[in-house]
């Protein structure tokens, strides 16, 4: 009942065209009720059987009767061809109607999983499979609306042949009607173990198929790594596993699927038989004529065939309770939003970290144990620390994309978790290392769906971001495809297009996460200094493994073993026993040495 539940509520926006839907798979079967009706008048017309009977309409019946012979049999099979053409405009709207209901459904489905995927922690996303949630947005989706669309009308469907069917054979003759529905309890048996079979296969389909997904994904996005390393055939052969896995499983369900229909197919066929033969011996008892023959045999059609497809739909449920239980269970994550302030405060760049802890779930050790410092409006603070110090981990601290475990963040004098994340974020600028380009032009990629602003001021942004004169040296220039995620260009490219991007934002507090870690020294000290004449006001947050980076900040916190253990200028650091002085010992001497070898090259 509750995957039942979970099935049906997303149709409850959309009642109205499923009552027209269920209706109109009502009126179909009913219709047809009628149709073996005049093949069996034309036959006890023709044949003079004694006895005749119909559940015609009365009207019909007088009207037909006024006819004999050849001329009857034209006037019932015009009538006939209109009431067919009349049945076919049923099935039209049906049709239509059907394919509305199916399309409203999914496009509400899809809707609501992008929507709410966009919403869901950056947590979940770190440890998300991209190829899983693309075959949940896609082919779930499609199975729960093709059910609800198809499957279920068609449900319905088969109840009113049955029913329609049985009223009208049992009018015939009662015992034809219950030798032929001797097959149903079997049909509804085995339909039921086919159910239980299929719900469970196609469990384990959605979850080999979701690992095929996922290494086609991967491969198609990480191709140029693939090509570096040479490992074509590691990863041929790893998609022939999934692949094959998939075929496998595959293959055990479409065996049981084509013993249960050949099996089903023997039933029917064995029940017609049964109920020919049956008929005949009635016959002879002068119970039934030929006309009431003909005409069962077309209601075992409606009675028999019915029941057989019931395990295709059967089927087809299990697998759309599948689909649904997998589509709730990332609806039923909650949001990145369910825990949110509510101030919407003035953020001009004052920032406190006060005794912050953080530790990431798989890891029960704290990454940040107690971390203090200040940053001021219009500071330039490079924060320095080994790898997995816990450096980028401030920066997602700072615009919520993480949740400070214990201490407080203040900004503005205002707790952070007391201020709209959103507003945070639109405040708070984060320029990642490896940033995310998409399959547009350079412009398209600088200016994201924010049509306020011109193209001066693109052109601006890409000069502070010292991407301007790349740009123009493409052949398209600004109008240039970067390819998907940026292919085309190079790491320093990407990223100062991203710096750019941000830059046009106008945000008064920019992070800059290693984002310049692919960019040379000077371009380095060259966008920097941009920064600074664009707004003294901006306050500049530069996460970096380049000392040569640090050096040039107001202030530098050093990040050890979960604490700052150290904060100030470079002249201070670089002469006082630490983490800070080794980095500097090392990197420093290799640029004096860069340093002498490019005057040595100017003089010689």
């Amino acid at each position: 009942m509750k995957s039942i539940k979970s099935l049906f509520k997303w149709s409850k926006n959309h009642v109205l065209i499923l009552l027209m839907v269920l209706v109109l798979a009502t009126v179909g079967p009913f219709t047809y009720s009628y149709v073996p009706m005049f093949i069996k008048y034309i036959i006890d017309n023709i044949l003079k059987a004694t006895n005749p009977s119909s559940t015609l309409p009365q009207v019909l019946l007088d009207f037909f009767g006024k006819y004999e012979g050849l001329r009857a049999i034209m006037v019932v099979g015009l009538f006939l061809l209109a009431f067919q053409a009349f049945r076919g405009a049923i099935m039209f709207v049906n049709g239509y109607v059907k394919g509305r209901l199916s399309e409203e459904i999914s496009f509400d489905m899809r809707t609501k999983m992008y929507n709410h995927i966009q919403d869901l922690p950056y947590s979940y996303h770190n440890n998300s499979d991209t190829g899983d949630l693309i075959q949940r947005c896609t082919s779930d989706i499609d199975t729960i609306k093709l059910f609800l669309s198809a499957q279920l009308p068609q449900l319905i469907a088969i109840i009113a042949q049955f029913t329609f069917g049985a009223i009208q054979m049992a009018s015939i003759n009662i015992q034809l009607m219950l030798v032929t529905l001797m097959i149903v309890p079997i049909s509804i048996f085995t339909s039921i173990l086919y159910f239980r079979y299929v719900k469970h296969k196609f469990e384990e389909i959605e979850v080999v198929e979701a690992t095929m997904t996922t290494n086609i994904q991967e491969n198609v996005n990480g191709v140029r790594v693939v090509k570096a390393f040479n490992a074509e055939l590691d990863e041929i052969k790893k998609f022939d596993d999934s692949n094959n896995n998939f075929k496998k499983e595959s293959r055990k369900l479409n065996n049981m699927m084509s013993l249960y229909w050949g099996l089903s197919d023997f039933t029917t066929l064995l029940q017609y038989a049964i109920t020919f033969g049956f008929a005949i011996n009635l016959a002879k008892s002068g119970q039934v004529n030929a006309g009431d023959i003909i005409a069962a045999l077309m209601y075992i059609g409606m009675l028999v065939w019915p029941i057989r497809g019931l395990g295709r739909i059967i089927g087809d449920f299990g697998k759309a309770t599948v689909a649904t239980r997998r589509i709730d269970e990332i609806l039923d994550i909650p949001d990145d939003f369910d825990k949110d302030g509510s101030l919407e405060p003035e953020i001009k760049g004052n920032i406190e970290f006060k005794n912050v802890k953080f530790h990431y779930p798989e890891n029960s050790d704290h990454l940040l144990n107690g971390v203090n410092f200040t940053i001021n409006e219009g500071e330039t603070v490079a924060i320095v620390g080994k790898t997995g110090s816990g450096k980028s981990t401030i920066a997602n601290l700072l615009v919520r994309l993480l949740e400070v475990e214990e201490g407080e963040i203040f900004v503005n004098g205002i707790n952070i978790k007391d201020v709209k994340k959103k507003w945070i974020r639109s405040n708070i600028g984060i320029i990642l290392q490896d940033p995310f380009l998409y399959t547009k032009t350079v412009y398209d990629n600088i200016n994201i769906g924010k049509t306020k602003y011109t193209r001066d001021d693109v052109v601006k942004a890409a000069r502070i971001a010292a991407i301007d004169k790349d740009i123009t040296k493409f052949d398209g220039g600004y109008e240039t495809l970067v390819g998907e995620k940026g292919v085309t260009l190079s790491g320093g490219q990407k990223q100062r297009i991203a710096i750019a991007r941000m830059l046009l934002l106008d945000k008064p507090v920019l992070i800059f996460d290693d984002s310049l870690s692919a960019v040379d020294t000077k371009t380095d000290l060259m966008i920097r200094n941009a920064l600074k004449e664009k707004s003294k006001k901006l306050t500049s947050i530069i996460i970096t493994h380049r000392i040569t980076t640090a050096k040039e900040a107001d202030k530098i916190i050093v990040l050890e073993n979960g604490k700052v253990s150290m904060i100030g200028t470079h002249e201070e650091l670089a002469h006082k026993e630490g983490l800070y002085k080794t980095l500097w010992d090392i990197q420093g001497s290799l640029e004096s040495s860069f340093v002498d070898h490019v005057e040595e090259g100017k003089n010689g």
